[in-house]
């Protein structure tokens, strides 16, 4: 293309100014199928723009900022476009005043605690008088409730009752029942009389409960005086025995023979000391289930603890095994009379162990020698008690031992404690497992108070920690003859036999015709 055009090229072209003119630019504004064009050419170019490109690519880029606008832009047009969600005004009453508000509180009720002081109120007329005294209740009917650690006597005057009569109940309650006899939660129906003057307590009309399962008492006024009616209550004390195969599970089997859960547990943990309930018991024995019943006729039930545990197996007892008291504590024996009971001997004292068994240099000799018991550490005067059930030998001082007790237990075992401060048993005296026989101290070879604890077998003192003490209780004579009839008592019990019908002493006997009952008296 040529910038400069010679005059050559001037001719070739044309002549004069016709040329000139035809080689001259366009005129400053475009005709208007140039801007129709033009519009096109844009309206196409925009149509081929990607406005909403990707924004998790070309992070940065014209492409990018491009989109991050639109976005911008259609944020901002759709947040313009939310709805005013305000409250929509409407017409408003104006308050009501003077008597249109007075006539509205006649019509409507208000709470107490803003005075109850609305509803159509009216003046008295001549026809009302005043009264002198307010009337009140001829009579008041409530319940109280006895409250564990609470008495009687309390409760009673706590409901109204004048301590008087309080007290008089409560000697009269007293002759009939002991008073700690009455379990906590017992509901009291109490009946408050008319009072002869306001500044006086209500007389006690009438009060009655159930004092015990088979006792229901009443105290009805008769004149001045309180008198007390006992209505018992007929009970049967048949003991509930549960029987069934024991199957693939023991504890599901007596669950859905109807066993409570508390029972069946207790059963297996008795059983468990004379067999394996896993290895021992198989899917054919019977289990057998005794449990304490009553049943009151009012229809109240009271489930006791378990008395008889056995298995049977092809119909002979496998094991029998009876709760019974001997010497004050129950204990499980077996048929035989036998009783067995395994455990670990108690902890002597609170304390830690402060020195083991076995050879150590003696902290105040400076030399080795055997220890041959266990130290405990523990504050002057701390309780020191019995590791089980045995006989006192010896209570008293006993040179490097200072003050000292030997208990001597059966099964040629014996124990020792030594270093007292003060001793709480004496010679030949028997002790349980667990009681007290004396208070840690420093007396004798000692630095500092403790407690000195030896085991003896035979004579000789052996490791503490080595023993597992097993105690065995036979009964013998008039003891053991009650043990076997009781046994046979139990056994003769028929199975749901304490589910039967139970008679009421409110039942009546049929009346008889007296024709009828003068033929019976003429044959007998």
């Amino acid at each position: 293309m040529h910038l400069f055009k010679s005059n050559d090229m001037l001719a070739d072209q044309g002549n004069g100014a016709a040329a000139i003119a035809a080689e001259a630019p366009a005129p400053a504004f475009a005709a208007p199928e140039q801007l129709s064009e033009l519009i096109e050419e844009w309206r196409e170019q925009i149509s081929q723009t990607d406005w909403v490109p990707d924004l998790g690519r070309d992070i940065g880029s014209l492409t990018w900022l491009r989109g991050l606008a639109t976005l911008l832009l259609l944020c901002g047009i759709a947040i313009s476009c939310l709805p005013d969600f305000g409250p929509i005004k409407g017409h408003q009453s104006p308050a009501l005043t003077g008597f249109r508000a007075d006539q509205a509180r006649s019509q409507t009720i208000a709470p107490l605690a803003y005075g109850s002081d609305t509803g159509i109120r009216m003046a008295a007329t001549d026809a009302v008088r005043p009264l002198a005294q307010s009337p009140e209740r001829p009579s008041i009917e409530l319940v109280a409730t006895l409250g564990r650690g609470d008495s009687l006597r309390r409760v009673l005057q706590r409901a109204g009752v004048a301590n008087a009569e309080s007290r008089q109940v409560t000697e009269l309650v007293a002759s009939a029942v002991q008073l700690d006899e009455i379990k906590p939660g017992t509901k009291i129906d109490v009946t408050l009389g008319r009072r002869p003057a306001k500044n006086q307590p209500r007389p006690l009309d009438q009060l009655a409960f159930r004092a015990r399962f088979d006792l229901n008492l009443e105290v009805l006024r008769n004149g001045d005086q309180l008198k007390l009616n006992r209505k018992p209550i007929i009970v049967d004390d048949t003991p509930l025995r549960i029987k069934g195969v024991v199957g693939s599970s023991l504890y599901r089997s007596a669950r859905a023979a109807g066993a409570p859960a508390e029972a069946v547990q207790k059963y297996l943990q008795v059983i468990g000391k004379k067999m394996s309930v896993s290895r021992d018991i198989r899917s054919t024995d019977e289990f057998d289930i005794i449990l304490g019943y009553r049943r009151a006729e009012t229809g109240e039930v009271e489930v006791g603890d378990l008395l008889y545990a056995g298995i049977e197996r092809d119909g002979k007892a496998k094991a029998q095994m009876l709760k019974w008291t001997s010497g004050g504590r129950a204990n499980w024996f077996e048929a035989s009379g036998v009783g067995q009971s395994t455990g670990q001997l108690v902890r002597p004292t609170g304390g830690r162990k402060t020195s083991g068994y076995g050879m150590r240099r003696h902290p105040i000799l400076r030399y080795k020698r055997m220890h041959s018991g266990i130290d405990f550490g523990g504050g002057y005067g701390a309780p020191i008690y019995a590791v089980t059930d045995g006989e006192v030998t010896f209570a008293g001082r006993k040179g490097g031992y200072g003050k000292f007790v030997k208990i001597k237990h059966s099964g040629g075992l014996a124990s020792g404690y030594a270093h007292m401060s003060r001793i709480a048993v004496s010679n030949g005296r028997k002790v349980r497992k667990g009681q007290i026989i004396g208070y840690i101290g420093s007396t004798g070879l000692s630095t500092g108070p403790h407690l000195h604890y030896e085991l003896y077998r035979n004579g000789r003192t052996i490791n503490p920690n080595s023993v597992s003490f097993v105690q065995r209780a036979e009964l013998s004579g008039r003891e053991l003859k009650r043990f076997k009839g009781e046994l046979e008592r139990l056994q003769r019990v028929t199975p749901g036999a304490a589910l039967g019908t139970l008679k009421s002493a409110s039942r009546t006997q049929t009346k008889q015709r007296e024709i009828n009952r003068l033929g019976k008296e003429s044959i007998s």
